[in-house]
């Protein structure tokens, strides 16, 4: 890495390639993380710069360089865009879509969250695993803290593979906590495992815990709010037999939504029924008040 001007002399902490590197950003996962500026394009990006040892050789740099680059093609609202990867000073760099916001972990601040939000963010994490699914890959790796939340509110995933848990060290250990059974008794991953990631994080937004990967309870035992329908979906995508999930992403996703409408239309009805005096209500109540006032005077005169 390049190093900046001299003390005193505004300019990057440093420079990786094309990119002035402008802030090391708090990161999990190999490497150093930055919020850097791209010289070339006039932008700012997070840049990832893996270890050296993180690909030993050459040929595999040259490999981990030609797979990022296959998903810089992956354009998705949810999915945080991978903009470009190369070397620099023989290690690998990955750049990418910076955000303003936070983690979904923050966002759920040890406690269960929202219904309506939380089955809304997983249907836009389920929506950027699809479109990755789409494309043949397979995450294995999904976290709330993988999820990142802009401010506007809106879940981005980065799906890349190096999003995954390989070559996080051990004190990143507690992302594992989101593999299926089966990639903790050290299967390869398919896209069921990623179900039971998304249905995992879902669990946690509902209910402040994680599911046991053994069987878990209702999310209804925890949070009165769950409803039935809810229940059985989540508790189908964090099955301990992938089989007995919710078979793809997409149909993960579709039934999430339909969720996601009944709760919405619950949402109208208890307004309507608890809400405020249909419009005009008040202006007959006045009135006949002045009707009465008026009969009352006309009475009065006449006495």
């Amino acid at each position: 890495m390049t190093q900046s001007p001299g003390p005193g002399v505004p300019g990057p902490i440093g420079v990786v390639a094309h990119f002035n590197l402008l802030e090391a950003l708090e990161t999990s996962g190999p490497g150093d993380l930055f919020r850097a500026r791209d010289t070339r394009l006039g932008r700012t990006v997070t840049l990832r710069w893996l270890p050296g040892d993180f690909t030993p050789g050459e040929a595999a740099r040259a490999e981990l360089i030609a797979q990022a680059k296959s998903m810089t093609s992956l354009s998705h609202p949810n999915v945080i865009t991978l903009f470009d990867a190369g070397e620099h000073d023989g290690r690998v760099f990955l750049a990418f879509e910076f955000l303003q916001g936070q983690s979904l972990r923050k966002e759920m601040a040890g406690q269960h969250m929202n219904l309506r939000r939380a089955v809304e963010t997983s249907v836009q994490i389920a929506d950027a695993m699809a479109a990755a699914h789409a494309t043949g890959l397979v995450h294995g790796g999904l976290s709330p803290e993988s999820v990142s939340v802009t401010a506007r509110g809106h879940a981005k995933v980065p799906v890349f593979w190096l999003a995954a848990h390989t070559g996080f060290t051990e004190s990143d250990q507690r992302l594992r906590d989101y593999d299926s059974p089966e990639e903790m008794q050290g299967q390869t991953p398919d896209d069921r495992s990623d179900i039971y990631s998304v249905g995992a994080i879902l669990y946690e937004m509902l209910t402040g815990r994680r599911p046991n990967p053994l069987g878990s309870a209702a999310p209804s035992s925890t949070n009165l709010h769950v409803s039935k329908d809810l229940d059985e979906l989540t508790l189908r995508a964090v099955a301990p037999n992938p089989d007995h999930r919710p078979q793809s992403m997409a149909g993960l996703a579709g039934e999430l939504r339909a969720i996601a409408s009944v709760i919405d239309g619950r949402s109208v009805r208890d307004e309507i029924e608890s809400g405020p005096e249909p419009a005009g209500t008040g202006a007959l109540v006045r009135v006949g008040v002045i009707l009465l006032l008026l009969a009352a005077a006309v009475w009065w005169l006449v006495r």
